[in-house]
């Protein structure tokens, strides 16, 4: 008998990074970028609305490459007070 159970596909994690065009929209562990615009406040918002509707983080890269925001729309694994 087949299960009813939906198997669940591991969030997808969106980053924006520089680019050598502006800055690049892309997934977790894909070689490619997504979609690459020419500012980054237009590249957060894009990955913004793919990490809404993936429930996965967002995670916006500074000029450098170092992380400069995090954020988690998806289902936090436990319940921090506060």
């Amino acid at each position: 008998m087949a299960s009813s159970r939906r198997k669940r596909t591991p969030p997808q994690n969106q980053h924006v990074t520089p680019h050598p065009r502006g800055w690049a929209v892309g997934t977790a562990g894909k070689s490619k970028p997504g979609k690459v615009v020419p500012t980054q406040a237009e590249a957060a918002a894009i990955a913004r609305q793919r990490a809404i509707r993936r429930q996965s983080e967002l995670f916006i890269h500074g000029r450098n490459g170092r992380i400069r925001l995090r954020n988690s729309y998806g289902s936090d694994p436990r319940h921090i007070p506060g």
